[in-house]
């Protein structure tokens, strides 16, 4: 008895084990899915640049907006930002103290200071959309839409708000890589070093160099995540606080908004528009659903034709509510979501329009007919009137039942 005690069949002392060499197979499965994630998203976060392309987008389209902004407002600027303006300097720096901002325009109550400031204010905006130094130009683009936003923050409409925002983010980005200044001289100094070896570097300046590097690879990521983060919320938290009024769900938020007067550049095209109840609630609900499904259609083509319908409703808006800054805003801020494929490809696109334009253009191609007129040439050579007949016109004049011969005398 004591034997059958002490022995075990080896088949029952095993099974204990099964179950957890089962729990060690899958928690080893889960860490080493979870290496391999982290593993991809360092990688995408350090291996290469992301969205070149719209990164330069977001640089000419803000750069551009807060150009023609600054032109517009130039015949009023001592009335929104300088020393004349009704929110007094003195106004500002209370509010300032309140709120942590600041601005540059308060420094000196000089009208010639002011006047300075403006100055600087427009070559800033055009350089950083041409992309001169943009390294440089990107921080006092930011300075510049700082200051001038929080100088006057009551006197202007939202589309500066978003603005401001991105401004700040492009500070991050490499935004001068593409269409600027700054990647022509790099192409011409390419272009000029040919196939001149690269000078070499100790392995301290080298590490340096590959540091640098990285580090400026990692920003522009994230600055270019960031960026897209912020247009997800913004379109998500106006989806679903439009969920929560009445107006929206009824389809009458768009009727109320076109009545306001102050909302009004064109009041006959917004009473015109107003006749249509029924487009008013379709654009209505078909407003909330894209903001509200926006950041959920980001991963597939979906996004396309999302981002057509939301470019038509910002045209729309700077249209019919007098609010072009902001619509510009949200027209540029979108561009982050198409790839550099898209972009990549205008360039060809706009040649290739460009070829067949010069070919339909008049007098540019064949005239009309001229491939029905047989070829000329002296008597008995190939192809004249009186030299030997082509196959290929033998075989037209046998299938239409005429040759030579049957119309000779």
């Amino acid at each position: 008895m004591g034997s059958e005690q002490i022995s075990q069949p080896p088949s029952t002392a095993a099974t204990p084990h099964r179950p957890a060499a089962r729990e060690t197979s899958v928690a080893g499965t889960a860490h080493r899915w979870l290496l391999d994630r982290i593993g991809a998203l360092w990688a995408l976060l350090t291996d290469r640049p992301v969205s070149l392309y719209a990164a330069s987008v977001l640089r000419i389209g803000y750069g551009l907006l807060y150009l023609v902004f600054l032109l517009r407002e130039f015949p009023h600027r001592d009335q929104i930002w300088g020393p004349g303006s009704p929110w007094t300097p003195a106004l500002a720096q209370q509010l300032f103290d309140q709120t942590g901002w600041n601005s540059i325009l308060i420094l000196s109550d000089s009208r010639v200071y002011f006047e300075l400031c403006y100055a600087m204010a427009l070559v800033t905006s055009a350089l950083f959309m041409l992309g001169w130094r943009t390294r440089a130009m990107s921080v006092l683009f930011a300075l510049v839409v700082t200051s001038f936003h929080a100088r006057s923050i009551f006197m202007t409409d939202g589309g500066d708000n978003l603005i401001l925002l991105m401004a700040l983010y492009l500070v991050l980005t490499a935004c001068g890589r593409r269409w600027s200044l700054d990647a022509r001289r790099n192409r011409l100094k390419a272009a000029r070093a040919g196939d001149a070896a690269e000078p070499v570097r100790s392995p301290f300046v080298q590490q340096l160099h590959d540091a640098r590097a990285t580090l400026t690879t990692v920003a522009h990521n994230c600055g270019i995540l960031v960026i897209a983060a912020q247009v997800c919320f913004l379109y998500g938290s106006a989806g679903l606080y439009k969920i929560q009024g009445p107006t929206w769900g009824g389809g009458t938020a768009l009727h109320y908004a076109l009545n306001l007067e102050l909302f009004q550049p064109w009041p006959a095209l917004s009473h015109f528009v107003d006749q249509y109840p029924m487009v008013i609630a379709i654009a209505s609900y078909v407003t909330v659903l894209l903001q509200v499904a926006f950041p959920f259609v980001l991963f597939g083509r979906l996004k396309y034709p999302v981002l057509t319908v939301l470019l038509g409703m910002h045209i729309g808006i700077a249209v019919l509510l007098g609010l072009p800054l902001f619509s510009g805003a949200m027209i540029v801020a979108d561009a982050v979501f198409l790839p550099d494929r898209f972009y990549a490809f205008l360039p060809r696109l706009w040649r290739r329009t460009g070829r067949r334009a010069e070919a339909w253009r008049p007098g540019t191609g064949r005239a009309a007919g001229s491939a029905s007129v047989p070829a000329q040439g002296r008597p008995g050579e190939a192809g004249s009137a009186h030299g030997p007949t082509p196959a290929g016109q033998r075989g037209t004049s046998l299938a239409t039942g005429r040759t030579s011969d049957s119309a000779a005398p």
